[in-house]
């Protein structure tokens, strides 16, 4: 649940950042963001710890490929509607990419630590 909880720290300072800046997005936008990112990220972890005694020496391969997959949810889900104006905004782009960014990050973090911890128990 460390996912859980970074994003939501990191979502509280999005949100004031945007608010203190007068950045106009909406709070719904970077909910969805947030919850999208947050479930992807730990569906991939939940997937690599069921995954870890069959398929072991391709997580690493199976957590990159997991990742391309995230972002291409980016273009299914958030691109049309960010694109509808036929225009990408800064403030747009930043609306997905920050908790991209957050989660990829923990989520790195933890598998990293996990897949150190398969190769110790070897």
């Amino acid at each position: 649940m460390t996912v859980v909880f970074i994003a939501v720290i990191a979502f509280a300072f999005h949100f004031l950042v945007n608010s203190l800046f007068e950045i106009a997005v909406e709070v719904n936008q970077l909910v969805y963001s947030y919850s999208i990112n947050i479930l992807l990220a730990c569906g991939v972890i939940v997937l690599l710890f069921l995954l870890k005694k069959r398929l072991r020496d391709q997580l690493g391969f199976i957590f990159m490929f997991a990742s391309m997959l995230k972002f291409v949810f980016f273009f299914i889900l958030f691109y049309p509607e960010y694109n509808a104006d036929g225009d990408l905004t800064r403030s747009e782009f930043l609306t997905f990419f920050i908790p991209y960014v957050v989660c990829l990050i923990v989520e790195s973090v933890i598998l990293s630590k996990f897949l150190n911890s398969l190769d110790n128990y070897k």
